[in-house]
């Protein structure tokens, strides 16, 4: 379902030179399949979500995905594939305040297809346990309940793929075993493949199959590398 041959990544740096973030000769994720995508900070996890999503251009080889060769597709035709098949959870939630909670799931929808299937997005706000604050925006949301939005959100299409980014990284710790079951669950009901990134080992422990990025990756990063990847990575979230 998804499969990456010999994907390279890297960033212009100031002085002009490239600097490597990832070398990836061969990675699959079968359909339906859940694996746990384990590395220390910066080694080029959300990097990798961003070339698989196509969100970040990869320099070099085949990311397919549905049979779809994402990186030959242009930019524009990238982001239409991406709200058909690809379902994204932000650690920073990327919600729009101006939105309420299910405005936020809808819009998602309407990136994709242009249809709003409100049974669709209340039932997904019922499932994360945020029916009854279906009309409030952001603002007025927890941290968690902002997550779980999130999840609705990206779970909106039905997507083939959903990647998930450090989804527990900004919830306190009684809400994080929730977000981590229900993102498994959905996509196990509906047959989602799963590609979830973290550096919690109490996360990873619960899947079971657990890749870590450097056994991947032929990048050997300095710790000038490692240090810049979410810098570099940051502004091409959207």
């Amino acid at each position: 379902m998804l499969e990456l041959t010999n994907v390279e990544k890297s960033y212009l740096e100031p002085d002009g030179s490239r600097l490597a973030i990832l070398d990836i000769p061969s990675f699959q994720l079968a359909a339906g399949e859940q694996t746990a995508m384990i590395g220390r900070s910066g080694c080029g996890k959300t990097t990798l979500l961003h070339v698989i999503a196509g969100i970040s251009h990869a320099d070099a080889g085949d990311i397919v995905l549905d049979k779809v060769q994402v990186r030959r597709l242009s930019e524009e035709a990238r982001d239409r594939f991406r709200a058909h098949c690809i379902g994204y959870v932000f650690q920073t939630f990327n919600l729009l305040p101006g939105f309420s909670a299910l405005e936020n799931v809808i819009l998602g929808m309407s990136f994709a297809r242009g249809k709003r299937d409100v049974t669709r997005a209340r039932e997904l706000l019922n499932r994360v346990g945020l029916s009854h604050r279906a009309t409030h925006k952001p603002v007025a949301l927890s941290v968690g309940e902002q997550q779980r939005v999130a999840v609705a959100r990206a779970l909106a299409n039905r997507p083939s793929l959903l990647l998930a980014d450090e989804p527990t990284a900004n919830i306190d710790p009684t809400n994080q075993q929730n977000v981590i079951d229900l993102i498994r669950n959905t996509c196990r009901e509906e047959n989602i493949s799963l590609l979830i990134v973290t550096h919690a080992m109490e996360v990873a422990d619960q899947f079971e199959r657990i890749d870590r990025l450097e056994d991947i990756n032929r990048v050997t990063q300095s710790k000038h590398g490692e240090n810049t990847e979410n810098t570099l990575a940051q502004p091409e979230v959207y």
